[in-house]
């Protein structure tokens, strides 16, 4: 029913503790794939993990999206993948399974909604509301774009690689690609399951985890022209007709 790619990185420390939230989720139907981008022999990723997935240990490094290329492979409906830094509660899959059902799309732990007026900005101060883990929702939430984690039809693989440019980048745009794919080819919107307050078992990333892990020294975040690249890609999107939130909101009124 689902295979969730994992991901390895420059965070080896965190692989079986995602492996171990995979294998404890109430969805016992998946298939698990581990993509990891070696950048130098002295990381070493568990051996357990490595060798109970199909797992691709690559010698070269192909950024955040080369695990959207070994999704390509997967042979079920629905695809999930995870960031390094990210911890999924036990019922996360489950939340969105039942999500899914009345909101088909891109389904994430972590929104962005760009706020209007500063719609180009991003990701700058003040460019944007984050809904999701970083600020729990009751309810389902639409957004622009969802990071952490993704959830989504296989079928839109199809649309994220004939849009994909020719030499994608290495460490950003793959999330807010996702969103533009499902947007231009099925007109399919982005949303964030519900994160009660009350129970993290249906939370996409543990807050502790995701604190602790997000901030540290291998996010890129942290880097500077990836942040600039963001903002390049994004304004990409808005000037080939990719349509926010409040976009939208203006149009109908």
């Amino acid at each position: 029913m689902i295979t969730v790619i994992l991901s390895g990185y420059k965070r080896p420390n965190t692989t079986a503790e995602q492996y171990d939230a995979i294998k404890n989720q109430t969805v016992k139907d998946i298939q698990v794939m581990f993509w990891a981008n070696l950048i130098d022999d002295k990381i070493n990723f568990p051996k357990e993990v490595v060798d109970n997935c199909q797992s691709i240990i690559s010698n070269s490094n192909y950024g955040v999206w080369g695990r959207f290329a070994l999704a390509l492979n997967a042979r079920t409906q629905y695809i999930c993948v995870i960031d390094d830094d990210t911890i999924p509660g036990s019922r996360w899959l489950e939340n969105c399974l039942e999500t899914i059902k009345t909101h088909n799309g891109i389904l994430a732990t972590r929104g962005v909604i760009a706020n209007k007026g500063k719609e180009r900005e991003y990701p700058g101060p003040n460019s944007y509301t984050d809904v999701g883990w970083g600020n729990p929702n009751e309810e389902v939430t639409q957004v622009d774009m969802g990071c952490h984690s993704w959830f989504f039809d296989k079928e839109i693989l199809r649309a994220f690689w004939a849009e994909a440019p020719s030499f994608a980048p290495m460490n950003f745009g793959e999330d807010m690609h996702l969103s533009y794919a499902a947007q231009k080819h099925f007109g399919l919107g982005t949303y964030i399951p519900p994160h009660p307050k009350d129970d993290l078992t249906l939370w996409g990333s543990q807050p502790d985890t995701g604190k602790k892990y997000g901030e540290d020294s291998a996010a890129i975040s942290w880097n500077a022209d990836a942040n600039q690249g963001m903002r390049s890609y994004w304004n990409f999107m808005l000037d080939n007709g990719y349509k926010t939130i409040h976009h939208e909101e203006q149009k109908n009124t």
